[in-house]
């Protein structure tokens, strides 16, 4: 877990002089614009639907970014077929529509792992975007400044602007080390409020009964994963044990709802159902070994779905019982 690294970015955007009309929830339509938009400037094969049998897989921005592979010749994990995106774009919170010409609008980028070196290219996909237009009438927009945020302490450093176009070596990322030194001791109750959806599937049924248990098999594995493919790291973990450890931590407030949204996905051509869990939950039991990975999965979100935005929760601080901070 030390290992992890998570840079985070505020992109600032202004509506063109036609507006911007966009749906309530964003993700969906900023995650679908940026990967095309992306393809349009990365990819040398615009004619293939998938990156699988391209020669230039291996080298291939997009390839990596969209349609992440094992590393070739490697037996861990060679068949897994779930491998998490090595991104994760957060949208503007508003549920507004409508913005003027001029309006501005910002939304959040999280690039983990090898993906942080790719960071041009999620600017010039963006800008790429905004000339194609987004949302309703493929409206267009401009790029006002994006700053670099350190993900821990909410510090901002303005690393690109529209009037100087010329990106900053500005590095605020943070590694699992940083969240490990913020760690809590002896907590014995939390409180989580899921902010945007959380989708997660245990025994191939989607969960609207969270339990801290099955929060943690997905955490863990999402973590685990992110080291593997985009780190090149292994979490040395006794997945069995700790696991059986969070079946014991008990469930003593629910205040959670499904709520359901739709999305159209290009590459399926079709609405897709996207519903999850909102609201707040609140565990009770031997909690200090969990908070490191909750900690982080704070950051970089949980369940199906994170690429748009969805699984988003925040640790309410305020509602942990807690003695002492290490």
């Amino acid at each position: 877990m030390e290992n992890f690294r998570i840079a985070a970015y505020r992109f600032a955007i202004v509506a063109g002089k036609e507006g911007l009309e966009l749906p309530p929830f964003k993700g969906s339509t900023f995650r679908g614009g940026f990967g095309a938009a992306f393809k349009k400037i990365a990819c040398s094969q615009q004619g293939r639907k998938k990156c699988t049998g391209c020669l230039l897989q291996n080298t291939c921005p997009y390839a990596y970014v969209f349609e992440t592979s094992p590393p070739p010749g490697t037996e861990v994990l060679k068949n897994y077929d779930d491998i998490p995106r090595p991104f994760v774009i957060e949208p503007p919170p508003e549920r507004k529509t409508s913005y003027t010409a001029g309006e501005e609008l910002h939304f959040n980028v999280l690039l983990m792992g090898k993906c942080i070196e790719y960071l041009p290219y999620f600017i010039v996909a963006f800008e790429k975007l905004g000339e194609m237009g987004i949302g309703k009438g493929r409206r267009k927009y401009n790029i006002k400044e994006i700053a670099a945020v350190n993900p821990l302490t909410t510090q901002e450093e303005i690393i690109y602007t529209s009037e100087i176009p010329l990106v900053k070596n500005i590095d605020l990322s943070v590694s699992g080390k940083d969240v490990l030194k913020n760690t809590l001791k002896n907590i014995s109750q939390i409180e989580l409020k899921l902010i945007t959806p959380l989708r997660l599937k245990y025994q191939r049924q989607m969960v609207n009964n969270l339990q801290f248990h099955i929060l943690m098999r997905n955490i863990l594995r999402r973590v685990s994963s992110i080291l593997y493919f985009h780190h090149d790291k292994e979490l040395e973990l006794d997945y069995a044990a700790v696991i059986e450890e969070a079946e014991k931590v008990d469930k003593v407030e629910d205040n959670t709802t499904w709520v359901d949204w739709e999305r159209f996905s290009r590459r399926q051509d079709m609405k897709l159902r996207m519903g999850g869990l909102v609201g707040k939950v609140k565990f009770q039991g031997e909690l200090d070994k969990f908070y490191p990975y909750l900690k982080l999965a704070e950051l970089i979100h949980a369940g199906k779905g994170t690429v748009f935005g969805l699984g988003k929760f925040q640790i309410m601080t305020e509602n942990v019982n807690v003695k002492s901070i290490i």
